[in-house]
This record gives structure tokens, C-alpha cells and sequence, in this order.
């Protein structure tokens, strides 16, 4: 492997090597999706019940922690027109919750269609949601250091 090859695979590598967590905020049911320490792949990882903006706050922080999290990314409902409607201003709430609650790092993602794309609806389904916007997240972040890498 040339020096530069090694420089750039080292660049990438790093940047890349954070544990993520995703939360796709619902009324009744909050699903969580975890990244891999190489921050390549989403899964599943549970769906707490809505409780209090406070309460679901304090369990995600402790989550986070608990996974050894460097982010927590929030999924954010964008309406038709891409703008902020009623369901993407209480997810900015949990936003400014979490901030409160934790040190880790606090990010939104789009996540739009993602309830859809989780398919059935079981006990996990909010879970496969959040997964779906971690992905997408990780792909896009892989997406930008591979073009920053060449």
C-alpha cells in the first residue's frame, strides 16, 4: 500500500470508528438502532415506551452511555413540503431534552418514509426505523470521507 493509499485508509478509518445511536421518536414507542465501533452497519436494538419528554430523555442518555455512544442521531419528520411540522417540533424537544441530560453529542437526520421502509409492524418495527436512519446516515457519512479521501 503506497503512502497515500495508507493515509487515506488511516483518515478513514478513524473518522469512521464511533458507536452511534438512533432514535426514531414516536407518541407511544421509541425505537433504538446501534452502529457497529466501525460506525458501517445499523441494527435494531430496542423500542422503549413513551413516557415523559424528561423520563424517555434520561433512559436514552443512559442507553447511549451504556453502549459507549459518541452520538445519539434523531430522527426528524419532515412534512410533504420538506419543511418542520407538528411531529418534527416535539423530536427538536426530545433534541433540547437530551441536550440537557447528556454529555454524547446530540444530531438530527431526516427520517422520512423511514416507518415505512421498516415493514411489518410488530414490537420492533420503530427499532428497524431507527435502523433505517442510521444507515442512511452512515452511508451518507461514508459517502463524504471517501470523496474527502481522494
Amino acid at each position: 500500500m503506497g503512502t497515500l493509499a495508507r493515509d487515506a485508509h488511516r483518515f478513514q478509518v478513524g473518522m469512521g470508528e464511533r458507536v452511534v445511536l438512533a432514535v426514531d421518536p414516536g407518541e407511544v414507542r421509541i425505537g433504538l438502532a446501534i452502529s457497529d465501533p466501525t460506525g458501517t452497519i445499523a441494527r435494531p436494538l430496542q423500542v422503549i415506551e413513551h413516557i415523559s419528554r424528561q423520563q424517555n430523555a434520561a433512559a436514552i442518555a443512559e442507553i447511549a452511555s451504556a453502549r459507549g455512544a459518541e452520538l445519539i442521531l434523531i430522527g426528524l419528520p419532515m412534512d410533504t413540503e420538506g419543511e418542520i411540522g407538528h411531529q418534527a417540533r416535539r423530536s427538536l424537544r426530545l433534541v433540547d431534552e437530551l441536550r440537557k441530560a447528556t454529555q454524547v453529542a446530540v444530531e438530527t437526520w431526516d427520517e422520512s418514509g423511514t416507518t415505512q421502509m421498516a415493514g411489518k409492524k410488530d414490537d420492533m418495527v420503530d427499532a428497524r426505523a431507527a435502523a433505517y436512519i442510521l444507515q442512511d446516515y452512515l452511508d451518507t457519512q461514508a459517502g463524504s470521507l471517501a470523496d474527502s479521501a481522494e
